[in-house]
């Protein structure tokens, strides 16, 4: 019955798992007693049949065999829940007569027996008749009001599990009054089962509520188990109550009445969240020592709590204010004491409790842990590896710039004892401190470096190269050393895709350093040394060089001419176009060294080929978009109907426009982000996810040749509901974009069994210029539980303003009465109409959300000269909130990864959002907005500005905040 039964079961629990343990060691003690010495051992699980099972069960129904061998009775239903749990299941009539068979076990006395047949009535009840399951009912009852208080509380457990509201009305003074029972168990019983019945239904829950007198009386217990799932159902009760909740916390945090770990634990995480809720809903800004007189008393609470007598208490309370919103430093700083004495505990399980919470608050607040470093660093050496890890990566941000040389010395003699998975944690660590610390560059680089000629997978060696990577974008000054330590990494490296990557890092970045030609050297190599995917990638890295270095070129093709007679196709075909291009490069614009006699103190000329160099060109230029999107643009150019797709050639600007969805952020990511400690949490979920082939919605569009006669549908919407999903007729509607029209896809489904309909259309009424309903295409016939399509075409004039519009739709059909279950029609088909839901046209849906590879480019490419400018105040009181709404808006995609405000960073500083899309006409459109949040917390400030090729669609978009 969940975890609540596990708490509440000590001494009599009704547990599938323990019980089943139980019997088995019960039946293994028996079998010992009874088989000769030596005799073989037959587990009573092994090699079930379900026709065996039951033909076995129908001993219940003899009172003899029932009263003298109880113990094949209890072997028999575990049997039959043994089947149930590996999946072979009882039918309708198997599960009714063998549960008629189980209540006749009513009549036995042994205990262990009487246990099972509680438990296979709460197991199998769900799938018996509501009218089979009322006949036990009575019996158990009678058991509820019994002397025996093991049968007592699990007549309770099963009770709540197979009672409905009314037969709970009958029996409620029974539950009443185990309550309050003088058996812990009994009373904890009962608190479970009421708590399993409040979720149960709204008329449950209802009668639940009346026991809130009763219940509140549970806690003062002396049970300490009873008083903890009284504060449970208390909880369950006015959890929607704001003022009741509050009342409840103060009450027992002031009366000291609680003597339960347990119940005082859950007293201050309740106490967390309304504190919580009092900031985010604005009650309290600031210091809690100043804020509400809640607020005062809870914090109170909390701080006493950490002198409680119990670990358990005192954590909880640390972990609560630690992680308190907006908390000042000196409120902070008691459970920051309090946590640095647990770092120096003897239980493992309080050190890792503590240095966990430590490590969450160096995120946010480093300067508070670090009075915590020297029992850290205590900790390397500690047997646990997560608590060495955790303290590692602690102190990585907490330690100051003349403590890194003596941290690496220990982390350099710890990483050679961990796995992988605590290594890439502690990478990331050491690229934040990185960025933390700019001018320890070299050192932290060349830490990473020699690392990557270790020991080690993929994954490890991976995640360095990612972190080299990423330093060289946020602080240039490590690219010269950090291009070297990568270029010594793959004369060694096993793993091609590392192999490929620092080749293309290094064709990308090594022609800007003042020596490229330093790297040549270890670029040609992996042309002779390394099989044919880093071979390919080798010749382009060299052709990038021979591109922007003129002065290399002659020495490059050298190079390259020996790659021509490769054995690989693709290294070849590389090295052709290269050796091709630079010669025709070099016959245009041959190369003049600079002059010997030159003074000294002149400049040399920089090494950069010349304006319409077609080496720069045909080397460097890089694809107008990224190979997913090419890829799944030339397929939806291939599905197009055949008469469409053979009108036009296939170039780049013919290809249909596939939008981006922006990929969420993996576990590791968004633990990295969240301070590294919960990167070790999360470390590796095992398991790839399996891509989900891609449907084009437009394929609907297509199958009807009226309609793709059209043209090619630019974009295609999300579906819309305009009707709900309990109606009889559930309608969406998903709109085809195309350049002068636009298709209404309505998916109309059919919920009423008894009709069928035919000849369904959407009449589509609206008052715009811009728009007009020009046709229809109905769905001829629906029948029940069917989904049909049914089209209406609306033209758009290109000369009229594009302006959001709103549209009233009614759903026009036949209906024809048909027999349910034979499904013949009974009646000739008479017209109805069924209003729906207004339906809007807004000018995101004009915008096909597609992202640019640089977006900075992008954005000074395009000039600011049919920029718009605007400013707005949004009503939204999160930061997070109000980026989504302006996302949402737009329709436009975010870029460079700012769809997200980072944890830690809402409402300290306004966040940049960078938006690309292509607006209906295939017209590039760019977006910048900053938000902001307003200074009297009253709203968000949000700055736009919106650049494209055509002053009207940049001035529509920004239109679009509303």
């Amino acid at each position: 019955m969940g975890d609540q039964d596990d708490e509440g079961g000590r001494g009599g629990g009704l547990t599938m798992n323990n019980l089943l343990y139980e019997v088995q060691n019960t039946l293994d003690k028996f079998k010992l007693e009874d088989d000769a010495p030596g005799a073989d051992y037959y587990s009573p699980y092994a090699n079930l049949e379900k026709a065996a099972v039951l033909q076995e069960a129908r001993c219940f129904h003899d009172p003899s065999a029932v009263r003298e061998n109880p113990r094949k009775c209890c072997t028999v239903i575990a049997q039959l829940l043994h089947l149930t749990n590996t999946g072979q299941y009882l039918n309708s009539s198997e599960a009714t007569e063998v549960f008629f068979g189980v209540t006749k076990l009513f009549m036995s006395d042994d205990a262990s027996l009487r246990r099972m047949v509680y438990l296979f009535i709460k197991d199998v009840a769900e799938t018996c008749d509501p009218d089979d399951v009322i006949i036990v009912t009575s019996s158990l009852t009678k058991d509820m009001t019994c002397d025996v208080d093991l049968y007592r509380a699990n007549a309770l457990r099963v009770l709540a599990r197979i009672v409905d509201a009314a037969m709970l009305g009958a029996i409620e003074r029974y539950v009443k009054q185990a309550v309050v029972d003088s058996s812990g168990q009994v009373s904890s019983a009962a608190l479970v089962s009421a708590t399993h019945l409040f979720e149960k239904n709204p008329e449950s829950a209802a009668i639940v509520k009346r026991w809130i007198s009763e219940t509140t009386e549970a806690t003062i217990s002396p049970n300490e188990m009873v008083q903890f799932h009284a504060m449970q159902l208390l909880y369950q009760i006015k959890k929607h109550d704001r003022l009741g909740m509050q009342k409840l916390v103060t009450q027992f945090s002031q009366r000291n009445t609680l003597r339960s770990p347990l119940a005082l634990v859950l007293l201050v995480r309740y106490t967390a969240k309304l504190l919580t809720d009092e900031v985010s809903e604005g009650r309290t800004s600031g210091s809690f020592l100043n804020g509400s007189a809640f607020a005062r008393s809870g914090y109170a609470f909390l701080e006493a709590s950490l002198r409680h007598k119990s670990e358990m208490v005192v954590y909880e309370a640390a972990k609560s204010i630690c992680a308190l919103p907006n908390i000042e430093p000196q409120e902070i700083t008691p459970a920051i004491n309090v946590l640095q004495l647990f770092l120096s505990s003897t239980k493992p399980t309080v050190r890792f409790a503590a240095i966990k919470t430590v490590s969450q608050v160096a995120v946010g607040n480093p300067r508070l842990v670090s009075k915590c470093n020297e029992d850290l660093e205590g900790l390397i050496a500690d047997a646990n590896r997560s608590i060495a890890t955790l303290a590692i990566t602690t102190l990585l941000k907490t330690g100051s710039e003349n403590s890194i040389d003596r941290l690496l010395k220990q982390i350099s003699v710890f990483l050679s004892e961990i796995s992988d998975e605590y290594k890439i944690t502690i990478v990331r660590s050491l690229q934040r401190l990185c960025l933390t610390y700019p001018a320890k560059h070299r050192v932290l680089v060349g830490f990473l470096s020699n690392f990557l000629r270790e020991e080690g997978g993929f994954d490890f060696k991976r995640s360095i190269v990612n972190s080299i990577v990423s330093l060289i974008k946020q602080v240039p000054e490590t690219t010269e050393s950090s291009l070297l330590h990568l270029c010594e990494f793959i004369e060694d490296c096993e793993f091609t895709m590392l192999s490929t990557q620092i080749l293309h890092l290094l064709g990308e970045l090594g022609p800007g350093t003042p020596a490229p030609a330093r790297y040549i050297r270890f670029i040609y190599n992996r042309v002779i040394l390394e099989n044919s995917a880093v071979r390919a990638a080798a010749v382009a890295a060299l052709s990038k060089f021979a591109a922007r270095c003129p002065s290399l070129r002659t020495s490059i093709l050298t190079l390259l001419k020996r790659s021509l007679d490769d054995e690989d196709d693709e290294t070849r075909d590389r090295a052709s176009v290269a050796v091709s291009v630079l010669k025709g490069a070099m016959d245009e614009f041959p190369y003049v060294p600079p002059e010997e006699d030159a003074e000294p103190e002149d400049e040399p000329a920089p090494d950069v080929p010349q304006a319409g160099d077609p080496a720069a060109f045909v080397l460097l230029q890089g694809l107008p978009m990224s190979f997913e999107r090419l890829d799944r643009s030339i397929r939806a150019y291939v599905k197009a109907p055949t008469a469409m797709a053979s009108s036009e050639l296939l170039t780049f600007s013919a290809l249909p426009i596939v939008e981006e969805s922006e990929e969420p952020q993996s576990a590791a990511d968004v633990a990295d982000e969240a301070g590294g400690d919960a990167a070790l949490m999360a470390v590796v979920s095992g398991g790839k996810e399996e891509k989900k082939e891609v449907v084009d919605p437009a394929a609907a569009v297509y199958a009807i040749p009226e309609l793709a006669s059209l043209g090619r549908v630019f974009r295609s919407s999300a579906p819309s509901a305009l009707s709900e999903d309990e109606t009889e007729y559930v309608v969406r509607c998903v709109k085809h974009v195309m350049p002068e029209h636009i298709i209404l896809q309505f998916l109309i489904q059919n919920t009423v069994e008894d009709q069928r309909l035919v000849n369904c259309t959407v009449g589509v009424e609206g008052d715009s210029e811009c728009f007009e309903v020009a046709g229809e295409v109905a769905a001829e016939s629906i029948k029940y539980g069917e989904t049909a399509n049914a089209f209406t075409v609306v033209t758009r004039n290109p000369d009229a303003t594009l302006a959001p519009c709103n549209f009233e739709c009614v759903l026009r059909f036949g209906v024809i009465q048909v027999d349910p279950k034979s499904g013949e029609d009974e009646s000739d088909p008479f017209d109805e109409e069924y209003p729906l839901e207004e339906l809007e046209l807004s000018t995101s849906d004009f915008m096909a959300k597609v992202a640019v590879p640089d977006f900075r480019q992008a954005w000074e490419q395009v000039g600011n000269e049919n920029e718009v400018l605007e400013k707005f105040a949004l009503q939204f009181k999160k930061q997070d909130d109000a980026v989504a709404a302006v996302i949402d808006f737009l329709g436009m995609q975010p870029c460079d990864g700012t769809g997200h405000i980072k944890a830690g960073e809402g409402g300290k500083k306004p966040h940049m959002l960078h938006l690309s899309g292509v607006f209906v006409g295939g017209m590039n459109v760019l977006a910048r907005a900053q938000v902001a949040a307003s200074g009297d917390a009253s709203g968000v400030l949000l700055k736009i500005a919106v650049r494209s090729d055509d002053p009207t669609v940049s001035r529509m978009v920004a239109d679009c905040i509303r």
